[in-house]
Order: structure tokens, then C-alpha cells, then sequence
């Protein structure tokens, strides 16, 4: 089995899990009481118009690669000093297993800032659709290397009728062709290959130009230096979706203010 098929085996059996306690006609109910959408991918491009970066600083504790990245780990701090730092958008992992997530991390993250929150987990049912949107989720991924068009349609469908953003994950010209027949407004690139967890930013820089302007493209992975920013914008692709470089700092407050800067990316 292949990392993603073993990670769809788990994720299957917790929504059938969570099911069990709470039915989705339950989670459904639920859900008016959550605050309403902060609009994730209308803060990004608001910040495209001011000629910004728009940065998704992600919140993530580990990886099954890399094993634990930051062990003095609070979802509410994190969030403040990407706040501080001038992020635009929040990512929040909420898988256990892999990346050592949890759901109520989106809360705790969302509840001590200002910023939208997208929850980065492995979609597969409608069920997690109402889970995100229940604990506050602004924006939900997408991935397309894991499901097939009609479910991710679905999913699409699902997050629309809460008022949610969408996140749709490609990785290569085959994804990018699903994605722009669904169609999805926003489209991230993954520099990452996902057999070989190597990372190419050629990946963006090939992709990114076959993509309408009006659809929003983030660029995920493998992106660390100010360089790596300018050369994806080079590209057209000024919003990114930042993570393990980051959390690997000391002061995340300062280390992304000195990624994308305090000033325009034009000047």
C-alpha cells in the first residue's frame, strides 16, 4: 500500500467511528451554532490586490517523515505569532495518526486570532465536511491524488452549502485538468511528490501558467526562503501555503515577517 492508501484505510475507519457517536443529521444541527466563515480565500485575495504575499501559516506538530517538528507545541500561540508575522490565512493539521493533529486544535487556533483557518486533513466523506465546519473551519483541502471527481465534487458541494471555502490539491498536469473541470476557485500546488517525499518547486513554476486567472493558486511545500517566494511569483503565484520551515523556528513571529516581509513584493 502506498503512504495515501494506508492514510484513506484509518481516516475511513475514524469517520465510521465518529459516526457512531454522533449521527451526520446530529453534526448537521450542530453546525448553525458555529460562528460564521471568516472568508478565507477573500482575505487572500485581498492581499494579491495590495500586492501582499499572502501567506497560510500552518500549524502542524509533525510529519511522517520528519517525525516531531516542534515539540513545545500550542495551537494558540502558534497562531498569534503568525498573526504578528503578518500571515494572512491560518492551516491547521487535524490528523492524529501522521501529523499528531487533532480537530479541536482548529478552535483553540481560530479562537486567539483574527485569521481564517483551513483544516488540513484527508477528506474523504461529507461527514468531515460538517466536522470542520462544526469547530469553526473557514476553508477545507482537497486532495485529488486521494479520491475520484464525483467525490470530490461532493465534497465541494458540501462545503459551498456551509459557506466554506475549498482548497483543491493537484500535483501534477492530470490533477490540474480534474481540477479545472469541477471546477474549483482556488488550486494548490504540492511541490511535494507524494511516492518519494522529495520536493521541487518546478512542480509550481511548470504548473502555475496553464491555470486561469481567475482561479486563486497556492503554492504548498518545499518553500523555506524569501528567494523560493519571488521565484514562484515570477511565476504569478504570490500565495503560499508555509508550514514545517517555520514551525521549526524559535520566534515563528519573526521568521515569517522575514519570509514575506513588511513591504509590498514589487518594490
Amino acid at each position: 500500500m502506498t503512504i495515501l492508501e494506508k492514510i484513506a484505510a484509518y481516516k475511513r475507519e475514524e469517520v465510521a467511528a465518529a459516526k457512531v457517536c454522533t449521527s451526520l443529521r446530529e453534526l448537521a444541527r450542530k453546525v448553525t451554532d458555529a460562528p460564521p466563515p471568516r472568508g478565507f480565500r477573500r482575505r487572500l485575495l485581498q492581499a494579491r490586490e495590495l500586492s501582499r504575499y499572502g501567506l497560510i501559516g500552518e500549524i502542524k506538530k509533525a510529519s511522517p517523515s520528519k517525525g516531531v517538528i516542534r515539540s513545545d507545541f500550542s495551537p494558540a500561540e502558534l497562531a498569534q505569532a503568525y498573526e504578528r508575522g503578518g500571515a494572512t490565512c491560518l492551516s491547521v493539521l487535524t490528523d492524529g495518526p501522521s501529523f499528531q493533529g487533532n480537530i479541536d486544535y482548529i478552535p483553540l487556533a481560530r479562537n486567539a486570532t483574527s485569521l481564517p483557518v483551513l483544516r488540513k486533513d484527508f477528506m474523504l466523506d461529507i461527514y468531515q465536511v460538517a466536522e470542520a465546519r462544526d469547530c469553526g473551519a473557514d476553508c477545507l483541502l482537497i486532495i485529488l491524488a486521494m479520491i475520484e471527481d464525483n467525490l470530490a465534487r461532493e465534497l465541494l458541494d458540501a462545503s459551498r452549502e456551509y459557506g466554506m471555502d475549498t482548497l483543491v490539491e493537484i500535483h501534477d498536469q492530470e490533477e490540474l485538468q480534474r481540477a479545472l473541470s469541477l471546477p474549483a476557485d482556488m488550486i494548490g500546488i504540492n511541490n511535494r511528490d507524494l511516492k518519494t517525499f522529495h520536493t521541487d518547486l518546478k512542480v509550481t513554476l511548470g504548473l502555475a501558467p496553464k491555470i486561469p486567472g481567475d482561479i486563486l493558486v497556492v503554492a504548498e511545500s518545499g518553500l523555506s526562503t524569501r528567494d523560493d517566494l519571488s521565484n514562484c511569483a515570477k511565476a504569478g503565484v504570490t500565495t503560499f501555503l508555509v508550514g514545517e520551515s517555520l514551525m521549526r523556528h524559535a520566534d515563528v513571529a519573526a521568521a515569517t515577517r522575514e519570509l514575506i516581509g513588511e513591504r509590498s513584493y514589487d518594490e
